[in-house]
C-alpha cells in the first residue's frame, strides 16, 4: 500500500480503526495469465478449499512437462477426461468456453489486459460460461493487481462494513458502491481492509471506534 492510499483511507472515521489495528496492507497479486486464472476460480466455485486443490493436481498431472495447459491443450482432452479429474459437467463446459475463449482473443493476454480499462474487462469476460462479475473483479485485484475495485456483491466485503461501521445488517451493494466513491482510486485495499475486518469479527477481535 502507498503512503497516499494510506492517507486517503485513514480520512474515513469507518476505516481509520480497522487501518490501524490491522497494520501495513500486505495484498500481493499472483502473476498469472488471466486464462489460467479464470479456470482456476471455475475449479474453486463451489467447492472447498482443499477439494478445488486436490481437483486441479488432477487436472495440471494430464499435462506433464508444463506448468499449465494451453487453451489448445484443453480443447484437445475430452469432456469425459476432464470429468474425471472431478469437476462437474457445467465446470467442464465453463473451463472448456474459456479455453476456446482464450484461443480466440476473447481472453486477453496480461500485456493485452493491461490496455484494457477494468469496466472493458469486466464486460468482455463476464459473457464466458460460468464467469460472472464476481469472478472477474478477483482476476483484477489477486493477479491483474488493479487498484480500485470494490466487490460489493463479495460477502466478506460486506460484512467487513457492517463490523467496522457497527450496523446490524449488511449495507445493500448499492449503497456500499455509493459509500465506495469516496475511497477512489484506493478502492482495492479498502477492500482488503474490509476483508480483514470480517475475519477478524470472526475471531471475535472488532476493532475499536
Amino acid at each position: 500500500m502507498t503512503p497516499e492510499a494510506l492517507r486517503h483511507l485513514r480520512r474515513d472515521p469507518v476505516l481509520r480503526p480497522v487501518i490501524r489495528a490491522v497494520g501495513p496492507c500486505t495484498l500481493k497479486p499472483v502473476r498469472r495469465e488471466p486464462y489460467e486464472a479464470l479456470v482456476r476460480a471455475i475449479a474453486h466455485q463451489q467447492v472447498h478449499g482443499r477439494a478445488a486443490e486436490a481437483i486441479l493436481g488432477r487436472f495440471l498431472a494430464l499435462y506433464p512437462g508444463v506448468p499449465f495447459p494451453t487453451p489448445g491443450m484443453v480443447l484437445a482432452t475430452s469432456a469425459e477426461t476432464l470429468r474425471a479429474c472431478g469437476f462437474s459437467a457445467s465446470k467442464v463446459a465453463a473451463i472448456r468456453d474459456i479455453a476456446e475463449k482464450a484461443a480466440a482473443g476473447v481472453v486477453p493476454t496480461r500485456r493485452s489486459a493491461a490496455r484494457l480499462s477494468d469496466a472493458a474487462l469486466i464486460e468482455r469476460l463476464v459473457a464466458i460460461r460460468g464467469v460472472g462479475r464476481w469472478t472477474v473483479e478477483m482476476l483484477l485485484i489477486f493477479t491483474l493487481g488493479r487498484p480500485d475495485v470494490l466487490p460489493v456483491d463479495d460477502f466478506g466485503v460486506r460484512e467487513g462494513w457492517r463490523v467496522a461501521a457497527g450496523l446490524a445488517a449488511q449495507p445493500r451493494p448499492r449503497v456500499l458502491a455509493a459509500i465506495g466513491e469516496a475511497w477512489a482510486p484506493f478502492r482495492t485495499t479498502a477492500a482488503w481492509y474490509l476483508w480483514r475486518a470480517a475475519e477478524a469479527a470472526r475471531r471475535g477481535q472488532v476493532p475499536s471506534r
